[in-house]
């Protein structure tokens, strides 16, 4: 039988014992994925200098059959698998120690949005909360962002459905296979999402919202953006693990503070207090703080002499940063058709000039 470099790449993610950061570190060993499934262990071994005792016990034909059956099941239902060294995969995730080896999509949005946040709260969510998701998501509505969240009961339902009504793109992070919707109540509203929007998971068709599945949904809330917000929270709960998970990945928390008195504000006071979170109390807030608030590139951070006299080159550069808020290299290129010796050269002067910053991951961003 003939196999994809997509079946061995999932197949991966199935070996036993052997999660997506040892995975990546036999990868390192110049390896193939495909190697690292069909090749004897002696000869692994000899490759690595891993003992032939622990290959063995990877169970990889084993792991070969359960991804051959994922394959079959992603194709029936539409779900594409996206390996983390494909240029599709989430940029920001990617960069995560931990982040998951393959994750499944439904939908077309571009996960590498320019502008990507997650909106996390409490199953529990009052009037109070409920309303500061909807203000904050319509005060959103023309800024270009993305909005993630967990599509469970409470604050996470909340976001997506403002993100549907306002039509901000939004993308819902399972924690199961993609074949079924938890909580079955939002099945009407992740229907809608996928207009403007995706579902992603790194669990395959067939793997059931195991209470184990949300931590680990978690870490990709967190990962793939670039901040989080925590509109409630309790002091224990998911809310408070995907900010947590957050800060270790350094991304920007942000959290609404809330009464005293109640207890699902206590979790996001602690944040605040801890000085683990910004207090924002409205969008605006969040803009600013963030540096997101929208400048005209002629009158805003670049003076307009000092603007032109750049070439038209480096003000085309500059335009499409200024545009995009944050920008990958690659991206850059690509849209502005240079290649990337000639990029690195006028990025290189621009920086020089202070006009624009470089950030983790080859990243640019406004100065």
């Amino acid at each position: 039988m003939n196999y994809t470099l997509i079946d061995y790449q999932i197949a991966m993610t199935f070996m036993n014992k052997v999660g997506p950061i040892k995975a990546k570190q036999l990868l390192q060993f110049g390896i193939t994925p495909e190697q690292i499934i069909e090749e004897n262990s002696k000869k692994l071994s000899k490759i690595t200098g891993i003992k032939t005792t622990v290959f063995d016990k990877m169970n990889r034909k084993e792991a070969l059959s359960k991804a051959i059956e994922a394959s079959k099941k992603n194709k029936e239902l539409g779900v594409r698998p996206i390996y983390f060294e494909d240029l599709e995969y989430p940029r920001r995730l990617k960069s995560c120690a931990d982040a998951p080896l393959v994750i499944y999509q439904k939908g077309e949005l571009d996960l590498n949005q320019s502008k990507i946040i997650s909106m996390v709260g409490t199953r529990n969510a009052t009037a109070y909360g409920n309303e500061i998701c909807r203000e904050f998501i319509k005060s959103i509505k023309d800024q270009n962002i993305t909005v993630v969240s967990g599509l469970a009961h409470g604050i996470d339902a909340v976001v997506h459905r403002s993100c549907v009504e306002f039509k901000v793109p939004t993308v819902g992070v399972l924690g199961h296979g993609l074949d079924i919707i938890y909580p079955s109540t939002h099945r009407e509203l992740a229907d809608k999402m996928l207009k403007d929007g995706s579902l992603i998971s790194e669990f395959v068709p067939g793997v059931k919202p195991d209470r184990e599945n949300f931590p680990k949904r978690n870490r990709i809330v967190a990962g793939m953006t670039d901040a989080t917000v925590v509109v409630e929270s309790k002091v224990r709960g998911g809310s408070l693990i995907t900010a947590n998970l957050a800060n270790d990945y350094n991304k920007d928390v942000f959290a609404f503070p809330g009464s005293v008195h109640m207890e699902t504000s206590r979790g996001c006071n602690h944040l605040i207090a801890a000085q683990k979170a910004h207090l924002i109390q409205n969008a605006n807030d969040f803009l600013r703080l963030i540096g997101w608030e929208k400048m005209n590139i002629e009158s805003g951070s670049i003076q307009k002499q000092l603007f032109l006299e750049f070439t038209n080159q480096q003000k085309k550069i500059l335009a499409l940063i200024q545009q995009q808020s944050q920008i990958q290299l690659d991206v850059l290129s690509i849209k502005l058709e240079l290649p990337i010796s000639t990029l690195n050269q006028e990025l290189f002067s621009l920086e020089m000039e202070g006009v624009i910053r470089t950030m983790p991951g080859k990243v640019y961003t406004m100065a």
